[in-house]
């Protein structure tokens, strides 16, 4: 992480291994695997801070890292107003950090680039702006999820 940038940027992760039930047909490919995953990150929250929350943090504050657990099958739950894999939230780290690779380029305005790359529909695992059709697969997905662990927090 330390030769990330501490600037605004985009940013694309690339899989070496296809979480269950993602399509990759129309996907970027290269030596680093397959592209399934834009970001933006900007001054508020740079490459470095937004790539080490991706890498460490939690579902609440990743939607990769939510989208990843969701597509891993591991327990969400809500712990207070937030949710989180919990105990399972080390098997997304570890997961990322054995088949995710990730490249990015700063920018000082990286939203028109985010934007073109969303509009390529070639990253299936975004949701907003994005005319994959998988984008609304991930979407009920993570609602479901979603859903679920607040319904089981509510019971508890």
């Amino acid at each position: 992480m330390a030769d990330v940038p501490r600037e605004p940027g985009v940013y694309v992760w690339f899989f070496d291994e296809i979480p269950p039930g993602v399509p990759t047909d129309g996907c970027y490919e290269n030596e680093h695997g397959t592209a399934l995953y834009v970001g933006i990150a900007t001054v508020k929250r740079t490459l470095r801070s937004r790539l080490r929350n991706h890498f460490r943090g939690n579902a609440s504050g990743s939607t990769l890292r939510l989208t990843l657990g969701c597509h891993l099958d591991l327990p969400l739950r809500q712990v207070g107003s937030r949710l989180t894999f919990g105990d399972h939230e080390p098997v997304v780290s570890t997961w990322l950090a054995e088949h995710g690779r990730v490249a990015c380029v700063a920018r000082p305005d990286p939203e028109p680039l985010e934007l073109e790359l969303l509009r390529s529909g070639r990253f299936p695992l975004n949701i907003k702006d994005n005319p994959h059709p998988y984008a609304k697969s991930v979407s009920e997905l993570r609602a479901a999820v979603r859903s679920a662990a607040r319904a089981a927090g509510a019971s508890a």
